[in-house]
């Protein structure tokens, strides 16, 4: 599910690294975000609205919405389609506001 080749930009697909996804680990790329790496993984939904709980998945990709919304070590309400995957992460999917009390 990654975009191998593109006309304009260039992929750099050099390190792999190793994330934790739901208790499930899986691998990225270096420089790439979370979401894209979810994405590549086959992981289409990201989270649930908060009333209807309809799945969100990868909407805009520039941090504008919040379909996107995760936990990432333990910090709530991370736009996962702007920041980028590092190695040992953890992210997992956010339940309601993500709000920790």
């Amino acid at each position: 599910m990654r975009i191998e080749e593109h006309p304009i930009l260039k992929f750099n697909k050099e390190k792999k690294i190793k994330f934790i996804f739901n208790k499930q680990e899986m691998e990225g790329y270096e420089g790439e975000t979370i979401a894209a790496a979810l994405h590549a993984a086959g992981v289409k939904v990201l989270g649930k609205s908060l009333f209807l709980h309809r799945p969100r998945g990868f909407y805009c990709a520039i941090g504008n919405c919040s379909s996107c919304l995760m936990t990432v070590n333990g910090l709530a309400n991370v736009k996962t389609c702007i920041t980028e995957l590092e190695e040992g992460m953890i992210v997992e999917t956010q339940q309601g506001k993500g709000v920790i009390v």
